[in-house]
């Protein structure tokens, strides 16, 4: 199949249908709205296919979790704000064990903000933005056609595991055009959904969805199954990229469009004698928390750099994975404003002249 030029946020929505999703329910927001405008004409032309703009983003949630409930595949998308205000529906989704694929392509804020691309919804997405003990499966794309192979795996993903999968993207992946290949993913065997309100057409008892548990000993008891569950998926789903980290003096860790920002500056640094590699996260959660420690070790890596469209939220699981064996910086922009290789050379070079 040749390559054909797509937008990002309309080869998103083109991919969720190509993976079977036959339900859309979203609301507009700057810069994610190629993605309803597309499934909203493409939906109707899908035998099954509905697409609904809700009255709101809470209302669009929702509307998701009935119909994962009902054992569909499912998705609808937003930017930063949109996202906070579905944070209830995602933790209730969570806690019902319902797949679906939420996609936040990520605008400045906090607030309102603007609609530039940031990556500042990090800690929203991984850390849990809504309340609970609850965990969402974060892919990062880092081109528009590594955004169109996550969203058809995150289907998979969402219904091998029971879980929601979040696809964190940024205004730059929503907004630019690149050639794209439509190729079917490696599919996975995957368990059929006894679970599903379907109907029961008097053969067995009712399935009840919900994760409402009154008795405290029942919710604890709950909470341990979903993270067995979670320790099952950091076994299994972790993905990363390292790139020309052999010999490195400095290792960057970047995701995202940032990413390729930061190859770039890779490629200037070794003009000027000065070896540097990258570690690219592609889940966000589960963190490659091994990946960074085995590069951290290495002896030639003086110091370590993580480069953000934030003011600095990744950069602590960097900390984190290293744990004190060398040195962590950050270099960051915020606000919709975007790193320059430029800017990212200087900053390594600063660190390199620091570290003895």
């Amino acid at each position: 199949m040749a390559k054909e030029l797509w937008k990002g946020n309309e080869a998103i929505a083109e991919a969720a249908i190509k993976a079977g999703c036959r339900f859309f329910f979203g609301y507009p927001i700057t810069p994610q709205n190629e993605i309803p405008e597309y499934m909203a004409m493409r939906m109707p032309q899908i035998d099954g296919g509905c697409f609904l703009q809700a009255e709101s983003e809470v209302a669009a949630i929702n509307m998701v979790y009935g119909a994962a409930g009902s054992g569909a595949r499912v998705m609808t998308s937003s930017s930063s704000p949109g996202i906070s205000l579905k944070q209830e529906g995602i933790t209730y989704i969570a806690g019902a064990e319902l797949p679906c694929v939420v996609v936040n392509i990520v605008r400045g804020g906090p607030g309102l903000g603007g609609i530039q691309p940031a990556q500042s919804d990090y800690f929203q997405a991984c850390k849990g933005g809504g309340h609970g003990d609850y965990r969402l499966i974060v892919l990062a794309p880092a081109s528009v056609q590594e955004a169109v192979d996550l969203v058809q795996e995150a289907f998979d993903i969402a219904d091998q595991y029971r879980n929601p999968v979040m696809i964190l993207g940024d205004g730059m992946i929503g907004q630019m055009m690149e050639p794209v290949e439509f190729t079917e993913i490696k599919k996975r065997s995957l368990p059929d959904k006894k679970w599903a309100t379907v109907g029961t057409e008097g053969k067995r008892k009712p399935n009840v969805i919900n994760s409402l548990f009154i008795d405290p000993a029942e919710c604890e008891k709950h909470n341990f199954k979903l993270f067995e569950k979670y320790e099952e998926i950091e076994k299994n789903e972790v993905q990363v990229e390292t790139y020309n980290l052999e010999d490195a003096e400095i290792v960057f860790v970047a995701y995202g469009t940032t990413s390729r920002i930061v190859k770039n500056a890779i490629n200037s640094l070794a003009k000027d004698g000065i070896k540097a590699g990258i570690i690219r996260p592609i889940t966000l959660w589960p963190y490659p928390y091994k990946a960074i420690e085995e590069a951290a070790a290495q002896a030639s890596v003086k110091a370590l750099l993580s480069v953000e469209m934030s003011m600095g939220q990744m950069v602590e699981d960097v900390r984190l994975a290293v744990n004190g064996k060398k040195p962590v910086y950050f270099y960051g922009r915020t606000g919709g404003m975007v790193p320059t290789p430029k800017a990212i050379v200087e900053e390594a070079k600063k660190i390199l002249g620091g570290v003895k």
